[in-house]
């Protein structure tokens, strides 16, 4: 055995996980069957105290038992995937607020989104998506020019794997034979110099399938709703990529169930896998258990940085 002398902030759990030791219940049996009684563990560990550490062999045999909470299978799920005659419409909140030294300022997009199962191409899923139904506070030219040219594009088509992984992104044949249309309508309703350049860009974007594809994938809602979150768990843990933010920054994301006793509804909860100064998230899926369908999200970051902050929230909710 080691002694070690506790630092303040740590737990069991935290020593356990440092020394490989799987049940922390386990390191505070071996310390009071070895230790003088005045060092005792009752509950919660005391700073500059000593802590009797098990060596490698004990800690193998600890572990052989396999009863760590982080075991139990409910906590380990097979995450299921199962969209066929799936059809739902959920409400979406996006809220950001950017803060530096002179303002603060406030931006709420509200819409909904129609997610709908199409069909199966061997081991992939299709999906259209027809977002409605935009409002937003600004009230500005460009936000409606920029709602309008989503809505125009109904309805979306998304890609997945056998988990629901998004694997690309694309607009239906009809939508693409008749842009030319729908950007003549476009330009009609705003006829205005800077939404012609709006309305060439976007052109550029639609007729170029990759850079549609790569573009959209960025998407708020595409992006959340088709995250890896079935990712498979080990000791009670996923792990997944996500990007966030303007700058779409990649971020490492690991995930854990809420609690075991679970019936109809499994909630995962994700947070940064290793932290970050600059970086706080949190993020909250409920998903049914019999398809593995998503019913919430609800999702919340702030980036800090060169005296600038960001906070994002990002909330969509099951409708019908």
């Amino acid at each position: 055995m080691t002694v070690h002398f506790i630092l303040s902030g740590e737990t069991l759990e935290s020593i356990s996980e440092e020394i490989q030791l799987e049940n922390p219940e386990y390191l505070k049996e071996f310390h009071n069957k070895h230790c003088a009684r005045e060092d005792f563990i009752y509950d919660d560990l005391v700073p500059r105290k000593k802590l009797l550490i098990p060596d490698i062999n004990i800690i193998k045999e600890y572990n052989s038992r396999n009863d760590a909470f982080f075991k139990n299978p409910k906590l380990n799920p097979v995450l299921p995937f199962s969209p066929e005659n799936f059809s739902k419409i959920y409400s979406v909140v996006n809220e950001e607020i950017h803060e530096d030294q002179l303002n603060k300022q406030y931006s709420i997009l509200t819409y909904t989104v129609s997610v709908k199962w199409v069909r199966n191409e061997n081991d992939f899923y299709i999906f259209q998506l027809f977002k409605n139904n935009f409002s937003d506070e600004q009230g500005s030219m460009m936000a409606d020019l920029a709602s309008e040219c989503i809505r125009s594009l109904n309805p979306i088509e998304v890609k997945t794997d056998f988990k629901g992984n998004i694997l690309n992104v694309s607009l239906t044949q009809h939508t693409i034979d008749n842009f030319k249309k729908i950007k003549e309508r476009l330009l009609d309703l705003f006829p205005d110099r800077y939404a012609k350049i709006y309305l060439d860009e976007f052109e550029f974007a639609v007729v170029n399938k990759e850079v549609f594809d790569a573009r959209m994938k960025e998407d708020v809602f595409i992006k959340n709703y088709f995250a890896s979150v079935r990712n498979t768990f080990f000791n009670g843990k996923s792990f997944l990529q996500q990007s966030i933010g303007e700058e779409n920054t990649r971020v490492e994301l690991q995930q854990e169930i809420a609690y075991a006793d679970y019936d109809k509804e499994i909630m995962l909860l994700q947070t940064l896998a290793m932290p970050e100064n600059e970086l706080d998230f949190s993020g909250k899926y409920i998903l049914d258990t019999n398809n593995g369908m998503i019913k919430n999200i609800d999702i919340q970051y702030i980036i800090s940085r060169y005296g600038v902050k960001n906070s994002s929230f990002f909330i969509l909710t099951e409708l019908s």
